[in-house]
């Protein structure tokens, strides 16, 4: 956590200063929230989920039901698997020791016994159900001892080290020589296939990761790797670890190049053979895909799998970092909840360096993708490191709410949160949201489905399907107005109707995960709900219905103003009959007449005369966009409308409606509006509802 943070800072400073750039001061957001429309289709955008994103590389509380995790970080780029001493390099000292055994709660009994670090990490992995990533070595050399801290002097190749070959090209040995000076990457993958599997079987190691963020080796491990590492050296690294590691294990995925942030993405941290191999190449991670592909069509097999990179935001507010600083001021904090919209949204520029001096590579997943489809087709795309800061406050529980949904709605394979502060109460909280919400490991569904807010500033929206039957709806929701709580309208659509929603969620009051107030007014597939300032929520609508719905029902219309479709007036009358064989409670009823307005005037409307009583029926309107259609009166009835017998109607009802300027109407073109019916008859574009499911009429 410290050990990164002073990496991280050292790397953004020495960027900044060889920009010599001014960075103007953020403008301010979220301003008063107004009404929110959240907008859901369940037949759009439909796509998996992968599993992977909800990962780790620290376990937390352990109540996260983490879906993957990752052995990785800058202490594994010196693990040796044969005896598991590993080095801090620049983090610490330089110092080789067992603090990978402690850290992952290998007992000292067991510390000396090859790949116990690997397999006390994965063991809990199986416990779990969670897909592990492991980290295998790649700068040259790994740590011989645990006796300390390395001087200078003792730079590799020194007897304080052993050297990293790939491929052993000689019989594998179960217990490694420890006294041959060398350490083999194939024996080890060869030592867990023989422990658990290959990554074809259920308890195998699905993937491995070469190294860790190598364009940084001369600076955390300068024992290791003094030099500043060549762009072409890490291909020809890489391509010669994956195959080696494909050799042994051909189903196992391939991670890499685990890049640490921009300066690398851009240039490999400027590698000093990168100008002259540049050529047409956006960025540096072109220039690997592309290689990575070559290396595919020579060796008729994919060498990498999932294009392997980390962010930590070099957004600012209030003159600080959101990251590695702890929560900030308020202004940080403002800044933090805004920062998830450079992984996806082009409308917005972020207050960095990136977004000042290279806001074309912005927003960073896209850019990423189309990387990929240009360069090395099929690839995966993975973020195995990524924080937001602000751990204990709400600021970044709502950032990695929001990151969580996007990498699920843009198709991430796998994205790995990393730990830079001691309290996470707020960002583990985010991960149950999706994950665990309820205390019983109930989560998020599997099947994104198109989901869009109205105010992307103020709020996030992020929706998915259980399964193909669409029967379980749940919406992620946040609030990331620091002031004002939103009102939010959603308006779903698909092939089901929702009848019923309960709420779990949490906000600035608190990170416990609370269920809230159900929804209960959902009406046509359509509802509101209030949102606390600064809250996280997570919404399951189910399409079962607690009262049968009757298909009896049908409505008679006719047209009260006899076919003048022209004046200031609309006179629609109705009529409900019940065929069935079971009374019908009006109260569970409303009925729908949809038209157009042609103004932008309020409308009025009455009842002038109905069977079951005027006061009790209430009229409301509505906007719609649809079919000769922009507004509807709605008609709803209280339970002094008594019941619809069997066999029986509710008797005449007669609407009249105008507009609040009593301006004229043309009719003519309404949905609804038939001048022709001027006595009653069935007609199915009068549309009515039963508990919120249409069980008459065609809507527009």
């Amino acid at each position: 956590m410290k050990t990164r943070q002073r990496k991280r800072l050292f790397v953004s400073a020495a960027l900044a200063v060889s920009l010599t750039m001014t960075v103007p001061m953020p403008a301010s957001v979220n301003a008063a929230a107004s009404d929110v429309t959240f907008t859901i289709n369940t037949q759009s955008e439909r796509a998996p989920i992968s599993p992977n994103i909800y990962g780790t590389n620290q376990d937390l509380s352990g109540t996260e039901n983490w879906s993957s995790r990752r052995l990785g970080g800058n202490r594994l780029t010196g693990y040796n698997w044969e005896n598991n001493a590993s080095s801090a390099g620049r983090d610490w000292l330089h110092y080789s020791d067992d603090f990978l055994c402690g850290n992952g709660g290998v007992p000292d009994t067991d510390c000396d016994k090859p790949g116990a670090v690997v397999t006390a990490f994965h063991d809990k992995s199986l416990e779990n159900g969670a897909y592990s990533i492991v980290t295998l070595q790649m700068a040259g050399y790994v740590s011989r001892d645990k006796n300390g801290p390395v001087d200078e002097s003792e730079t590799a190749p020194s007897p304080r080290w052993d050297k990293v070959e790939f491929a052993k090209n000689a019989p594998y040995s179960l217990q490694p020589d420890l006294n041959d000076g060398q350490v083999y990457m194939d024996e080890e993958v060869n030592f867990l296939v023989n422990r658990y599997g290959n990554a074809s079987t259920p308890t195998g190691i699905k993937a491995y990761s070469l190294d860790n963020e190598p364009a940084l080796w001369s600076e955390t491990h300068p024992r290791i790797h003094p030099e500043q590492l060549q762009a072409a050296e890490l291909v020809t690294k890489s391509i010669d670890l994956s195959k080696a590691v494909k050799n042994v294990d051909p189903h196992a995925e391939i991670f890499g190049p685990a890049l640490y942030g921009f300066g690398a993405f851009l240039s490999l941290q400027d590698a000093p053979d990168w100008p002259s191999l540049q050529g047409d190449y956006s960025w540096f991670i072109d220039y690997y895909l592309d290689q990575m592909k070559n290396a595919h069509t020579q060796n008729g097999k994919r060498l990498l799998d999932v294009l392997d990179v980390h962010w930590y935001p070099e957004a600012q507010g209030g003159g600080q970092r959101i990251v590695f600083g702890g929560a900030g001021n308020i202004d940080t904090q403002k800044a933090r909840v805004q920062a998830p919209r450079s992984l996806w949204d082009p409308t917005y520029q972020e207050d960095s360096w990136i977004g000042t001096w290279f806001s074309n590579y912005l927003p960073l997943i896209p850019k990423l993708q189309s990387s990929i489809q240009t360069y090395y087709p099929g690839t995966k795309l993975a973020i195995t490191e990524f924080s937001y800061g602000g751990d204990n406050h709400i600021s970044g529980g709502i950032a990695t709410a929001d990151a969580l949904g996007i990498f699920g709605k843009y198709g991430l394979y796998a994205a790995n949160y990393w730990q830079t502060e001691d309290d996470t109460d707020y960002t583990s909280a985010a991960y149950k949201l999706y994950r665990n919400y309820d205390g019983n490991k109930s989560g998020f569904g599997s099947i994104k489905v198109n989901a869009v807010t109205s105010d992307t500033e103020n709020s996030s929206v992020y929706a998915s399907v259980t399964d193909e039957e669409n029967d379980e709806l749940h919406l992620i929701v946040l609030n990331k107005n620091f002031d004002d709580p939103i009102n939010a309208t959603f308006k779903l659509s698909g092939d089901k109707t929702y009848t019923s929603g309960r709420v779990w969620g949490f906000d600035q009051t608190g990170s416990d995960i609370t269920e809230q107030a159900a929804v209960t007014n959902i009406n046509n597939n359509q509802f509101t709900y209030t949102l606390p300032p600064l809250s996280a929520y997570h919404i399951v609508l189910k399409a079962d219905s607690a009262e049968p719905v009757n298909s009896d029902l049908v409505v008679q219309y006719k047209d009260g103003d006899r076919n003048d479709a022209t004046n200031n007036q609309i006179k629609p009358h109705f009529n409900i009959l019940n065929k069935g064989t079971s009374p019908v409670d009006m109260s569970s009823l409303t009925l729908r007449y949809y038209f157009t307005k042609d103004s932008s005037a309020a409308m009025n409307g009455w009842i002038d005369w109905a069977k079951l009583g005027g006061s009790n029926i209430q009229i409301s309107f509505g906007n719609h966009n649809g079919a000769n259609s922009d507004t509807y009166v709605e008609l709803g009835f209280s339970s002094g409308a008594g019941l619809i017998a069997a066999g029986g109607q509710s008797g005449e009802i007669q609407l009249r409606m105008s507009k609040a300027d009593w301006s004229n109407f043309n009719e003519a073109n309404d949905y609804s509006f038939d001048g022709a019916k001027t006595a009653f008859a069935d007609w199915d574009r009068v549309v009515l509802y039963q508990n919120g499911t249409v069980v008459w009429g065609s809507e527009p």
